[in-house]
Order: structure tokens, then sequence, then C-alpha cells
């Protein structure tokens, strides 16, 4: 018997119905469905290894929940069953058929892998919207008591491939969460920011899954060993970021392409997901973390592309206090220190998930979800609003002062440049954790700054503490006229949230770090063409810091730390007009820097601000 009749015959055995078994304290995927691995073929004759399982209930027709994934399926074998089925816990006692695949050239598929294969529209051949198409039509036509409606889900890499399944979709697709999808990855997503590359990230990456496949198998490679605890220590002495290919156990072909386009070019270019976001007719749930460490910008790019690309479709963004995927598990209560106050993920999965796929999918319960679902921060509240960002808010700028004070304010114009300094040396740079680690972490995005406060290399500026809430909904962005007596620098801003002294415990004048990022200076004007930085000459620099939802609250301070490093999160910049990818020793070079702070040269934050309600 072939493997496809195997799957059909299995599929005309009947169990209790579904809804009983849901009322179970616990639920047996495997007595409850049926598993089977397939080898299912794209247009181009490559075979995808595909494993669904299936309601053994045949009461009545289910959808196909799909996902598709370079991270593996795990388990492997037709009597090796998962725990948990689809998005989460739920799915599997509502009833549905889910099916995961391996992407073509990822563990058990066939196929070459390209990391993040581009559109193929020009040429023909088959890429990942394609392969998409032609699983969800395979599906359609052998999997038995389907009700004819596809959704695609996925976290991380699987959210992109949902986003590449929206593209050319199948007629079948009637509804699609791709949550953490990274939409650009040489403009805040995974790999780099502003230019700067994600060291840390991008070689943890590689070495667990960029290692060049002999075959297809179903292991996974094996956690990295770096021979010490110390990721500082070891970054800062592997150098610039092309010798690691010294380090790998094999051959990544990825990292070496990364290395040769060092900025945003056609490479990157063809990578632009929003570009291609068109003819979007069915429901999409975009799902976010606010303290996402990986891939925070792609979410609201696409969101932000759908809207303006598919006026009438109805979309739906929600972001919530979670780090990279964690509103897929756990309860969403707390990050390290962090407590906001109730279940987060919880209330996600039951509230949000589940009824949005039951809607459109079953027909089921009701779905009238607001344009965005945010959490905030701060006063821990759910927050529902008709647009993002809302309606009710303006811009307003923090403003640098002397002394290291922020106000909202303007400084006075005086008759010379005031500016504050600090030198920065490259063998010297500013971590941006005080743990202890290799991996880049997540800890870190709420993480307490005192650590680098007291650096000289770090600019500090507080406000006084504020008598009134002022809640952040929206873009943050960081206007910075500086200089500096180098070729290249970097330039880091941080927004931070300084809890009062007498807060309890721990928590007395802990300076949460709320969000920051980094801007490469020769890609100042352009990410294309990268220009050297005219030594002691005055740049205009303005670089997003992504977009919050937090408010600051009575008592508390707003404080902003501005650098010129974050290792080794972000590769050390050598301070010379180099090809930073493969710079030498005698490249890294310390430089002295400085930040304007009186008009025409205000440097500043700018925060998008929801109003006060009229009195």
């Amino acid at each position: 018997m072939t493997i496809k009749q195997t799957l059909l015959a299995a599929l005309v055995t009947t169990v209790a119905p579904l809804s009983l078994v849901a009322q179970a304290a616990t639920f047996s995927v495997k007595e409850h469905y049926t598993k089977s691995e397939l080898m299912i073929p794209m247009r181009d004759g490559v075979k995808l290894f595909t494993i669904v399982y299936a309601p053994k209930d045949q009461s009545q027709r289910y959808p196909i929940l799909m996902t598709r994934t370079g991270y593996g399926i795990p388990p492997y074998g037709p009597d090796q069953y998962a725990s948990v089925i689809g998005p989460n816990n739920n799915f599997a006692s509502e009833g549905y058929i889910v099916a995961y695949q391996d992407v073509r050239g990822r563990f058990r598929s066939e196929g070459d892998f390209v990391h993040h294969r581009p559109l193929e529209k020009a040429t023909g051949k088959s890429d990942e919207s394609t392969d998409a198409f032609d699983t969800v039509d395979w599906l359609l036509k052998n999997v038995r008591n389907n009700n004819g409606r596809v959704g695609m889900w996925g976290i991380s890499w699987p959210g992109w491939e949902v986003a590449m399944g929206m593209i050319g979709a199948h007629p079948a697709l009637k509804a699609a969460s791709p949550q953490a999808p990274p939409e650009d990855q040489f403009m805040g997503d995974d790999y780099h920011s502003g230019g700067a590359f994600e060291l840390a990230y991008a070689f943890d990456w590689m070495t667990g899954n960029g290692v060049q496949r002999n075959a297809p198998t179903d292991q996974r490679s094996g956690r990295f060993n770096y021979g010490t605890p110390d990721g500082y220590d070891y970054f800062l002495r592997m150098g610039a970021a092309a010798n690691a290919a010294q380090l790998f156990t094999g051959p990544v072909p990825t990292w070496e392409l990364f290395m040769t386009h060092g900025s945003y070019d056609e490479y990157w270019q063809a990578r632009n997901v929003p570009k291609d976001l068109n003819n979007i007719t069915f429901p999409v749930l975009i799902v976010a973390g606010w303290f996402d460490d990986q891939d925070f910008y792609g979410p609201f790019r696409m969101f932000r592309s759908i809207e303006e690309k598919n006026t009438s479709n109805k979309t739906t963004l929600v972001v919530g206090p979670w780090t990279h995927g964690a509103w897929g598990r756990g309860g969403g209560d707390s990050i390290g220190a962090i407590r906001f106050g109730s279940r987060t993920g919880d209330y996600y999965r039951d509230k949000i998930e589940l009824p949005f796929f039951n809607y459109n999918l079953k027909d089921k319960g009701e779905w009238r979800p607001a344009k965005a679902i945010v959490f905030e921060t701060g006063t821990n509240q759910w927050r529902s609003y008709d647009q993002w960002p809302p309606k009710d808010t303006e811009t307003r700028s923090l403003y640098l002062h002397d002394h290291g004070r922020l106000a909202f304010t303007p400084p006075p114009a005086l008759g010379s440049d005031p500016f504050d300094s600090y030198v920065s040396d490259p063998w010297k740079p500013v971590p941006y954790t005080a743990q202890i680690r290799t991996s880049e972490g997540n800890l870190y995005t709420i993480e307490d700054q005192r650590f680098a406060r007291s650096r000289p290399d770090v600019l500090v500026y507080q406000t006084e503490p504020l008598d009134e809430d002022i809640t952040v909904s929206g873009p943050v962005k960081a206007v910075l006229d500086v200089s500096t007596t180098a070729t290249d620098a970097d330039w880091v801003a941080k927004l931070i949230d300084v809890y009062p002294s007498d807060a309890p415990a721990a928590m007395g004048g802990y300076q949460m770090l709320l969000t920051g990022d980094i801007l490469r200076g020769k890609f100042r004007n352009s990410l294309s063409k990268p220009e050297p930085m005219v030594p002691n000459q005055i740049s205009h620099l303005e670089f997003d810091l992504g977009d919050k939802n937090h408010t600051f609250l009575r008592g508390h301070r707003m404080m902003v730390q501005i650098q010129s490093s974050w290792f080794p999160m972000f590769d050390r910049n050598p301070q010379t007009f180099v090809d930073i990818y493969h710079a030498k020793a005698s490249d890294y070079r310390a430089a002295t820097q400085k930040v304007y702070r009186s008009p025409p040269h205000s440097s500043r934050i700018q925060l998008t601000v929801r109003k006060k309600p009229a009195t």
C-alpha cells in the first residue's frame, strides 16, 4: 500500500467527537489523530517532506492548518507523535487537519537550501511562494474530509514562510497569521539594523542552522562549542566578521554571501517582502512582541504595507509584552524582573488566536477585532485601536540639555555649538548586556542599564521625576547632530524608564531598557551607498528606535543613553571607512565623538505621545 493509500484508509476511522474530548483534563494527540508522513511533489519535481495529523473523527469536515519551516518538524517517524499540534494547545481538541512541512533543502525535504529564497517571478522557477501554493493544492486534493479552507501560521522563519505563502496565494487560503515575520533583513530584522551587523545572533544561528548539509536528514546540528561562556571575549578575539569562516564546523554558504553584501544592494532588496504584498484578500493576524530581540520591525512593516496596498483587507496587528515567540508558550506574565500583571500569553491564545482561525476557517464564534490590539506596558493593560498608531497622538521631543538633563522644552540658542563628548575605543566596546553569555539572548531587552551608565564612553541624560503619566503609542525616533574625529562611527540611542529610588525591593532605581537601536555612520544618507564621515564635521542623523505602547508612570524618570558600540550584539565599527566585514586589526582606532545639544543642532528623541483628554 502506498503512503497516500495508507493516509486515505486511515481517515475513515471514527471515534468520539472532538468536542467531547476537549473536556478532558489532558489530550492525547495519538489517540485522536492519525499521523502520516508524505513526500509532496512541487511543480519542478522536487519533493518536500510533510507530516499530516488528521482527526480520526469523521463526523465533520475540518479545515487545514499548515506551517512550513526550516527548523525541522519533529518527532520524525510514523509512530512518533507530537504532544501539541497546531499553533497552541487549543487546536488539537478543537479539531483541525494540521500539516507541517520541511522547506526545500532542509531536513528530510529534497532540493537545495537558499536562505530566505527571493521570489522567482521573473525566472519562472519554484520559490517559497510557489511551494506553498503547490502544497496547499496537493493537500486539498489528497487529504480526505477537509472543508476546502486552509490557514497558515508560523513564528519567525515560519512566519516569513507565511508571508511568502500570502504572495500569489492559493484561492483556498482563507486566513494567515505571520508571527514575528522577518520582512527585510538588512533593515532591522535578524541580521542588521541601521547597516550594522548583528554578530552574536548571526554567528549563533549560522552555526546551528547554516552549515551545509550533505543529504536529507532528521538530525539537528549540535550546539557550537565556544570554549568559553564569555561571548564578549570570544567575539573580541575573533576580530572582523569574515574571520568566523575559520571557526565553523563546515561550509556555511549563507555567511559567505553575507560577507560579500555589506550594503543594501540587490541581494537584500530582492528579499524585501513588503514590496510584494499585493492582492491580499483574506484576513491576516500579524503578531509581534514589544521585547522581541530578533524580528521586531518586520511585523510593523508588514502591517503598514498591507494597510497601504490592500485598503479593504481585514488585517489585525497584535502586540504583547513578549520576547521572540513567547506568545506561543508560557503565561507571558513577566520578563526577568518586569511583571505585567496577568497571563498575557494565555489571553492571546484563548481570546485572539483560536477565535481568529475558528471564525475564518470554521464559521464558528465571533471575530470582530480592532485594527490593533496592543498591550500597554507600564499600566499593564490591553488596548484596542481602530488604527496604529492611534488617532489621538502627537509628536513630542525629548531634548538633550547640559549637565545630563533631559526635557520636553528645547534648549536655548547659544553663540557656540555646545556638545558632550566621549572617546570610543573599538578595543574596549560598550557591552550590550551585563550577562556573561555567548548567544544574544533576550533578557537584555528589559535589562537594568545601570551597568552601562558609569562608563565614560556612554552619555546619560534624564528628566526630573514626572509629575504626570506620559504614554508613548507609536514610533520612537532618534534625531542626533554629531561629529567624530574618525571617518566612520556607530551611534546607539537607548530610551529607558527609570523607576523611583524607593520602588520595592530590587526595583529601586531600576533603569529598564524600553527600546534602542543603532545607525552605522557611513549609512547615514543611504543604506545602499555608504560614504565616509568627514572628521570634525557635524552630521545630522535620524534613525528609528521602533514602535512602543508604554506609559512612563508619574514619579518615574525618562532616560536616554548614547554610545558608539553595543557589543557583541553588533559587530565593532573600526571607525575607519573600510569594508568592516574584512577589517584588519590596524583598522580599529579610537575616536572622539561629540553630540550637540543647542539650536540649530538640538539632538533629541522624538516620541509619539497620547494626547491628554480634554477637560
